[in-house]
């Protein structure tokens, strides 16, 4: 019987087995075609084939609007053979600023509303890309990703398209498949792109280093994210919930009456079923207090007003409302995406790998690209350039043919050119015979060989290659990012170490052999000048304080060493000792080298990219070289340091200050010379950069401290037997980077040479560190204001054989009475 089903073309067939083989096809072709985004682009084939759809008909933000069924058809007609609804609602959502971080389409019409508003129909509204969209479809005409033929293998379509940015996670994801689903929540454009940027300076980054700068997730309606416990463990693993809540705060009303307002709610709540269930809450008497409940949301944002009875306690109410509403939801984190096609949960890391590994191959298969179109150009060029260099020949030859066919046999044998070549010269117009033309091919000739060399470069250097990716993805950062719209606290139980340390100011206080300690600011009280002052540590005959710095318990501290290395520490991980305690060896909080020595230290608020952007670090050294660097190149700071500035054998640094781009630089030596020049004078360089002159040395003097002129300022110098004097700093014209200087104070016997020098006001206060430990502290108003060419005054008395070791700048409290203790 088998065998006469057989000849008749019918098999037999387990049924059991067909149906799990047929499920088993459908299962995939969901996972795979339909509800899982790649880890690569971020996007599921429906709005990938939306966004290309859109760039292949010219749909550009800078084009006019098109009928949103206009797109639909084209996505349908080539690439989706599904559902117009389908599409359509998924156009809409990437188009609503309320449900896509980053929108992807810009809409023109009704497109639904934060209150379950559906769209208008697609005859109605109408879209076009919006420009972040076209980072993500950027270069895909050079051939930096794969295209297949679509459904009826009329058209081609993206495998992927090259996201030019990590839409995975600015964006997020959601999707349900068979047997899995996908949640991943939207995040903020620059603190991702830093955290690939991160990864590119630090391979071996780890979770903990990129949750630096990816704080967690940010959420396109805000809210308030309680804890990082959840975040954590998302990025960790893969999964995890996140508690997200709405921002809210009291406002007082007449009668001593209050009423709760809601600013923000949790992404993916709706605002009018929260309102419902407010008022369903009060109808049925589970909530007590609340008199009055309206939206009075608008075009400048939302605003839903809960009124209350004069006689209940508001967080009271608003706890019950977080406990029973979705002013706080739970969001859970499902980190799902296709991996060569294979649906795998990912870790924070593993997502960034995953799509370095995609810019390495879109950057190296668009150089590969150009380098092509280059080498081919150039080929044509060489062609013509021998064509001009035998000009008379080639028209006598092409003259005397009787056919093209037989002109261009004629300049291949002739000449050894290709057939392109040769084509090129048949085709070459009179015009460019004459000389101007004939400069522009050298011109051009020589433009591209110098392109072609760096696309070369590109290709054979890695570090080249993943710099260019590091530079697009700042471009984009700088242009499309923005500040956080999710606010992250601490959950109710969750401690921070950091947040029970109170913010309050200390003094950093560092010793010749590398002790160091934190001292409370109010432990020191202002005295007249010329006083013996207290002492400040008890250190041994051999050591003395040579470092003194004011800052806040929170700050960081950097640390730069005279080997040119950077360290960084947060202030209050350096021990609190009293004045009279040595310390602990800075060895002890550092990784220090064996020959290196902390000889500069600036404290900084934060380290955070987005915080810092626009902010430099000013070197100068000894031998008179300044460099400038933008300090985020320092903001992904490794326990063992990192590199600051290359520095000479025979150089150390002596001073690094902040800086905005605008200010002037002035440096001072040892013999008493200064300079003063603009900063522009130095151009941004990169962290192992060795710098430029900054002025000129004469025999035997070395640069003794570098600072920022104020205009509002005076010059503060200070000399190795305890005198100074302060000058008004337009007192020390402009010069040009690399000078000798002039005079800014007389060196004699008497005075010593010059210590130290900075930038006062008459309201900073003057902390001046003898070498055997005494400490004075002085008003700057106290002090004489003279010209540049003068000894100065007495400021501290130094006993026969010592020297000063330290001087430092407080700045005083404006509220602060004669004697109290200044804060920085």
């Amino acid at each position: 019987m088998a065998e006469q089903n057989s000849s008749r073309g019918v098999l037999p067939v387990d049924i059991s087995q067909e149906l799990r083989n047929s499920f088993m096809d459908y299962a995939m072709s969901v996972i795979v075609a339909r509800a899982i985004p790649d880890v690569r682009d971020g996007l599921k084939p429906v709005h990938r084939r939306i966004l290309y759809a859109m760039y292949d008909a010219g749909m550009t933000p800078d084009k006019p609007y098109k009928k949103s069924s206009r797109i639909v058809g084209d996505v349908l007609g080539k690439f989706h053979p599904h559902g117009d609804t389908a599409v359509y609602d998924a156009l809409v959502r990437l188009a609503q600023d309320f449900s896509t971080r980053y929108p992807l389409v810009d809409g023109h019409g009704n497109f639904g509303s934060i209150d379950g508003d559906s769209a208008a129909a697609m005859r109605y509204t109408e879209s076009r890309m919006s420009a972040i969209a076209l980072e993500l479809l950027r270069d895909i005409n050079k051939e930096t990703v794969d295209f297949i033929p679509n459904y009826d293998e009329q058209e081609q379509e993206p495998v992927v398209l090259p996201s030019r940015f990590p839409n995975l996670l600015v964006n997020g994801s959601s999707g349900i498949a068979v047997g899995m689903a996908t949640n991943i929540p939207p995040h903020n454009l620059r603190e991702v792109i830093d955290g690939v940027i991160m990864l590119i300076d630090r391979p071996d980054a780890t979770v903990d280093d990129l949750m630096k700068v990816i704080k967690g997730p940010d959420f396109p309606t805000g809210g308030l994210i309680l804890g990082r416990d959840g975040i954590r463990k998302a990025y960790e693993t893969g999964r995890g919930s996140i508690t997200v809540r709405a921002v809210t705060h009291f406002e007082e009303m007449s009668a001593g009456k209050t009423r709760i307002v809601v600013t923000e709610i949790p992404y993916q709540q709706n605002k009018a079923r929260i309102v419902e269930k407010i008022a369903e809450l009060v109808r049925d008497k589970k909530v007590d207090g609340i008199t009055d409940l309206r939206d009075e949301s608008d075009r400048k944002g939302m605003r839903v007003v809960i009124e209350l009875r004069r006689d209940v306690r508001p967080q009271v109410v608003l706890n019950n409302l977080f406990k029973h509403t979705s002013l706080q939801a739970s969001f859970g984190v499902i980190n799902l995406a296709l991996v060569n096609g294979e649906p795998k949960i990912l870790t924070l890391r593993e997502t960034l790998v995953h799509y370095l590994n995609h810019q390495r191959e879109v950057v190296r298969r668009r150089t590969q690209y150009d380098l092509n179109k280059a080498e081919a150009r150039a080929h044509i060029l060489e062609g013509l350039r021998i064509a001009l260099d035998h000009l008379d020949a080639v028209i006598a030859l092409i003259r005397a043919s009787q056919t093209v066919d037989e002109a261009r046999e004629g300049l291949m044998t002739s000449f050894g050119l290709s057939e392109e070549q040769a084509q090129a010269i048949l085709d070459m117009r009179l015009q460019r015979l004459t000389g101007l033309e004939r400069e522009k091919i050298e011109q051009e000739y020589a433009e591209l060989m110098e392109r072609i060399r760096y696309l070369r470069s590109i290709l054979a250097d890695e570090s080249l290659l993943l710099g260019v990716i590091r530079d697009e993805l700042k471009e984009i950062r700088d242009k499309y990012g923005d500040d956080r719209k999710s606010k992250i606290i601490a959950a109710e139980g969750e401690i921070n170490e950091e947040d029970l340390i109170p913010v309050h100011d200390v003094v950093i206080a560092i010793t010749h052999r590398g002790y160091i300690k934190r001292i409370p600011l109010s432990t020191y009280h202002s005295q007249k000048r010329g006083g013996r002052g207290m002492s400040l540590m008890g250190t041994r005959d051999e050591d003395f304080v040579e470092g003194l710095h004011v800052t806040s318990t929170h700050d960081y501290l950097l640390f730069f060493t005279n080997r040119g290395r950077m360290y960084a520490i947060k202030a209050y991980d350096v021990p609190e000792f009293s004045r009279q305690a040595r310390g602990i060896p800075i060895v002890n909080l550092l990784n220090v080298e064996q020959d290196e020595k902390i000889n500069a230290v600036i404290p900084v608020k934060s380290l955070d990219p987005a915080e810092i952007e626009g902010i430099n670090l000013v070197f100068a050294t000894r031998q008179g070289i300044v460099k400038k660097t933008p300090l985020s190149e320092y903001s992904n700071i490794r326990k063992n340091g990192l590199i600051a500035i290359n520095l000479r054998d025979d150089d150390d640094v002596v001073g690094v200050k902040l800086t905005d781009g605008t200010k002037e630089i002035m440096m001072v030596t040892r013999q008493g010379l200064a300079i003063r020049f603009p900063e522009t004078d130095v151009r941004p360089m990169g962290r192992a950069a060795t710098g430029v002159k900054g002025i000129s040395l004469g025999a035997k003097d070395e640069v003794i401290a570098m600072d920022v002129a104020e205009d509002d300022h005076d010059v503060l110098v200070v000399t190795s037997r305890g005198y100074g004097k302060r000058t008004p700093v337009q007192e020390y014209r402009a010069q040009s980077r690399g000078g000798k200087g002039i005079k800014t104070i007389n060196c004699t016997p008497k005075n010593g040479q010059a210590i130290e020098m900075c930038m006062v006001t008459a309201d900073d206060d003057l902390m001046i560190i003898s070498q055997s430990g005494v400490a004075i502290r002085i008003h700057v108003r106290d002090i004489s204001t003279q010209s540049r060419n003068t000894q100065g005054v007495r400021l501290i008395n130094v006993d026969e054989g010592q020297e000063v070791a330290s001087v430092s700048r407080v700045v005083a409290d404006d509220d602060a009475d004669e004697g109290d203790s200044p804060s920085e």
